[in-house]
């Protein structure tokens, strides 16, 4: 049974969240894709009762703070778990080749000899192509560009062993170009930075993000079954989902979910456990 555990549901600047991440898990394994913005994730795997030693593969979507720092302190202890002999196999960290090259540079400045040394022998990191398939974790990966106009940022298409597929769009909005991997998906993760009608306040646009009614009017349109949407703001997270879900059901009418930090979703049942 394959679940997704929200560890952070917030965009760049939010305090009352953590920075959007998560991880899927298949059997014993869990994949990590992005890791916030510095060692909260730490404590969001300790809380999610996930342990680091069981993290085997994580993938980067592109190289904003919000989501290539905490992938620091991911391999910073994995590093010494490996030195202290608690850590079975590599940690495959998967991205485009920029941001595989800008987490090693972050590693030459930030760490410490003895972690840097594991490069290529017990820490391995894999450059992707637009297309590309991979295995991690036993699940089929196929990686894209999203066609980004900031940093470049791939996403990812995987096919679930119930055959089901989950397309994760990283956190800008759906271009065109990327139709082949998104349309028919099962399960898409998709931001949502505001209310359609909180724009002005937040100013999505100009951030290049989406409103819910966006994202959904999108999902409609690709005919996507189960919605998920976060990287969103964090003022008002008490009625953050009734609020993101009322607006969402007016254009879109497939399974629609709008997580807190650490809630699950059981992505091989028609519902989500919360």
């Amino acid at each position: 049974m394959e679940k997704l555990i929200v560890l952070g549901t917030g965009h760049a600047l939010t305090t009352n969240c953590y920075n959007t991440c998560f991880a899927l898990t298949h059997e014993n394994e869990y994949i990590l894709v992005d890791a916030g913005g510095g060692n909260g994730i730490l404590g969001m795997l300790e809380k999610a009762k996930i342990p680091v030693a069981n993290i085997h593969n994580a993938f980067v979507t592109h190289r904003h703070s919000d989501h290539i720092l905490g992938i620091l302190w991911i391999i910073r202890k994995i590093a010494m778990l490996i030195h202290t002999d608690q850590y079975e196999g590599n940690l495959n960290i998967y991205g485009h080749a920029e941001v595989i090259q800008n987490i090693l540079t972050l590693m030459q400045v930030t760490l410490d000899a003895g972690i840097i040394g594991l490069i290529g022998k017990r820490i391995m990191l894999f450059p992707v192509g637009d297309g590309q398939k991979e295995t991690l974790g036993g699940l089929e990966f196929t990686f894209f560009d999203i066609h980004s106009i900031k940093a470049k940022q791939f996403g990812f298409r995987v096919k679930l062993k119930n055959g089901e597929t989950l397309t994760c769009m990283g956190d800008e909005p759906y271009n065109s170009l990327c139709r082949k991997y998104v349309e028919n998906s099962d399960w898409l993760l998709g931001e949502a930075f505001c209310l359609y009608r909180d724009r002005e306040i937040f100013k999505p646009y100009e951030k290049h993000h989406s409103t819910v009614k966006d994202v959904c009017e999108i999902a409609a349109q690709l005919k996507i079954k189960n919605l998920v949407l976060w990287h969103t703001e964090d003022r008002n997270l008490i009625h953050r989902q009734k609020l993101y879900t009322a607006e969402g059901r007016r254009y879109y009418c497939g399974n629609l979910y709008v997580p807190n930090d650490l809630d699950v979703l059981i992505l091989n049942e028609a519902e989500a456990s919360w």
